[in-house]
């Protein structure tokens, strides 16, 4: 039996692998995991802090996840217009020049004087943050496709290791100094990630294209159209971030409300219950290599979905929350790590839009499940936030049993 994610041929084109045969130096590996989850933290910096920063700046209820969705606005055009230029430039300067960007936003918000430059800021962090996705597809070109997995899943790894700590550090930081120290810290983290990889990276990347600016963003289009696989996985990247977005852009909310009441280091430390996550970005990653990619995402998916059953109790129990936490962000990891391994062996030579375009679908889904989530939160309290996280999984899992068996289907026809 074939393996499901090694097949020879995808929509006609043979699948061949552009990186090298063994796998980049372990220690330019971990030095990519930390420079991700040190970037993508601060796309997450914020949940914990929603109650705060809508105190702070006269924001209401129903509109503080307005700072979660400009943030993701940002990383989606980000991601259709930055990330695309991985395949074209040298990398090290780009990943070097988006760094830069990223802490003067950084900055940017750190001293925010009104509403009007705060979202302003958070647009920017999320527009250059997408810097992780140059890192992630970067790394991934440096490995052959026996390791490739292996690869993505360390490095993923760290980013989710980054989401984790960005809502522990976050509350620390706002209890001890203010929720502004939160972003002039990260700042100044920012510049000494950016001077450690211009120092470790190659001069001159693999930049393979040599076409036109507006034709390789607009080839990202293209690749999602005629590839299949491509657009599955998107649509499932959509959903299953919907309903992770769902659940940390609104559970600041009835956490900080009686009968809990808790300070912005408790809230904060939620997010370590979900260290799983990163445990299952290193298994997924091993379990896609072996040609378990189809398995994987559907016992996720599965776990996504029953999660919310615990996640319903969080008012009663905080057990319950943890216990959910954990399932969900296993799952989550877990199905996005065989996402990125499997779209990426599509065209290795077009690394950086694949990945680039499959996290648009990941920031549109984010933005939807943090509008939605406060705007249910305000409307039918944290019953309606649950209910519509379990919809969201329950739809990501229904689309995966239903490509999954229509591939089957045109596979039996052969």
């Amino acid at each position: 039996m074939a393996r499901d994610n090694q097949a020879s041929t995808r929509g006609g084109e043979r699948t061949v692998g552009m990186g090298p045969a063994s796998a980049p130096p372990r220690r330019l590996i971990l030095l990519f995991a930390v420079a991700c989850g040190s970037a993508v933290a601060n796309v997450y910096f914020a949940q914990p802090l929603l109650v705060t920063l809508g105190e702070q700046f006269s924001l209401s209820p129903s509109t503080i996840g307005a700072i979660v969705s400009v943030t993701q606005l940002g990383y989606g055009l980000g991601l259709f217009l930055l990330v695309p230029l991985g395949d074209l430039l040298d990398r090290r300067r780009l990943i070097t020049v988006q760094l830069a960007l990223l802490g003067a936003a950084l900055l940017a918000v750190g001293l925010a004087p009104g509403a009007a430059v705060l979202l302003a800021g958070m647009c920017g962090v999320g527009l250059s943050a997408v810097v992780t996705q140059t890192m992630v597809a970067a790394a991934a070109s440096l490995a052959g496709p026996a390791q490739r997995g292996r690869v993505v899943g360390v490095v993923t790894g760290g980013v989710i290791t980054g989401i984790l700590l960005a809502r522990t550090v976050s509350g620390l930081l706002a209890d001890l100094a203010g929720w502004r120290a939160v972003y002039l810290a990260s700042a100044v983290l920012t510049a000494a990630v950016a001077v450690a990889l211009h120092r470790a990276l190659p001069i001159g990347g693999e930049t393979a294209q040599s076409v036109p600016y507006w034709r390789l963003v607009w080839s990202t289009v293209t690749l999602f159209a005629r590839q299949p696989l491509l657009r599955v996985r998107g649509l499932l990247a959509f959903l299953l971030f919907a309903a992770f977005s769902t659940l940390w852009s609104s559970v600041a909310q009835p956490l900080s409300e009686p009968p809990w009441s808790l300070s912005h280091t408790a809230i904060g430390a939620f997010g370590l219950a979900g260290a799983a996550g990163a445990l299952a970005a290193g298994a997924a990653g091993r379990w896609s290599d072996r040609g378990l990619a189809q398995r994987t995402t559907g016992i996720g998916l599965g776990l996504l979905a029953v999660s919310w059953v615990p996640l319903a109790f969080t008012q009663q129990s905080l057990w319950a929350l943890g216990a959910g936490t954990v399932l969900l962000d296993f799952a989550v990891q877990a199905v996005h790590v065989t996402n990125q391994t499997l779209i990426y062996a599509v065209r290795p030579d077009s690394g950086s839009r694949i990945i680039g375009g499959y996290m648009i679908f990941y920031s549109a889904g984010s933005a939807l499940g943090a509008i939605g989530s406060s705007l249910l939160y305000a409307a039918a309290g944290w019953t309606g936030v649950c209910a519509l996280g379990a919809a969201f999984s329950c739809a990501a899992l229904v689309l995966w049993a239903a490509t999954r068996n229509a591939g089957r289907s045109r596979a039996a026809t052969r």
